[in-house]
């Protein structure tokens, strides 16, 4: 479950036509000069590929990216030749760093794939004390209940091109607030394809849940805004970014 094994390697074909790294980039360094900080370390939770770390990390900063997935991992070094970067195998529930940083990123749903409350608050709990500067800034986004529920809901989608051909089906447990999803791929390989599956689950948290927990891991100034944008996160909104000091 959510091992991102097979699916690591066509990860990256398939996102890059859904999301603007380079844009979250600019938004990341907007959100740091709006709240007045120039953080020399950063590290970037659930990194995945390294498609927010690696431009961070060309525009100049000293970059640490954690990811569960040692593939994930890999093709992010791969990627991130001639930069120095980084990348540690650890979950975001049991994070292990060598010292304190100046910003921490959680981008694209890597919240929401903490599907126990509990271990959530302890994240941010044990972040909060033992890995942040005084100053430093928590920034990470959610996809909402809203779009887990509604947008995605019982809903299945499909993908095809001449490489990918992939199912996508979902079902929400709405007494348990999750997201459940069942992916299946058919990659072409030379003359055939190879078949393959992923689940992935991810909890909706409300805004207000979340609120309630960073509070108690200690954040005094908690700042919501709807998807790269500086305003207040609507009842449609798909996406909601946290600003967390």
């Amino acid at each position: 479950m959510n091992s991102y094994s097979d699916f690591a390697y066509i990860y990256d074909s398939l996102m890059h036509s859904d999301i603007n790294y380079e844009k979250w980039a600019d938004y990341i360094e907007n959100l740091f000069d709006m709240y007045d900080i120039n953080p020399k370390l950063v590290c970037d939770l659930a990194c995945g590929t390294g498609n927010i770390t690696i431009p961070l990390a060309r525009r100049g900063y000293d970059m640490t990216g954690v990811d569960i997935s040692e593939d994930m991992l890999n093709i992010a070094r791969e990627k991130a030749q001639g930069t120095d970067i980084l990348f540690l195998n650890q979950s975001i529930e049991r994070l292990d760093l060598y010292g304190t940083m100046g910003a921490f990123l959680c981008m694209i749903d890597g919240i929401n794939y903490v599907i126990a409350p509990k271990l959530l608050e302890y994240a941010f709990k044990r972040m909060k004390t033992c890995f942040m500067d005084p100053d430093a800034l928590f920034i990470f986004d959610i996809s909402t209940r809203h779009k887990l529920e509604n947008i995605i809901g019982g809903n299945t989608f499909v993908h095809s091109d001449k490489n990918i051909f992939y199912a996508w089906q979902n079902r929400y447990i709405k007494e348990k607030n999750l997201s459940d999803m069942m992916l299946t791929f058919f990659v072409r390989q030379g003359k055939s394809y190879k078949r393959f599956e992923e689940r992935h689950l991810q909890r909706a948290y409300s805004e207000t849940e979340l609120r309630y927990m960073l509070k108690k891991a200690g954040f005094s100034k908690i700042d919501t805004y709807h998807e790269l944008t500086f305003d207040a996160p609507r009842p449609d909104s798909e996406r909601i970014v946290f600003v967390c000091r």
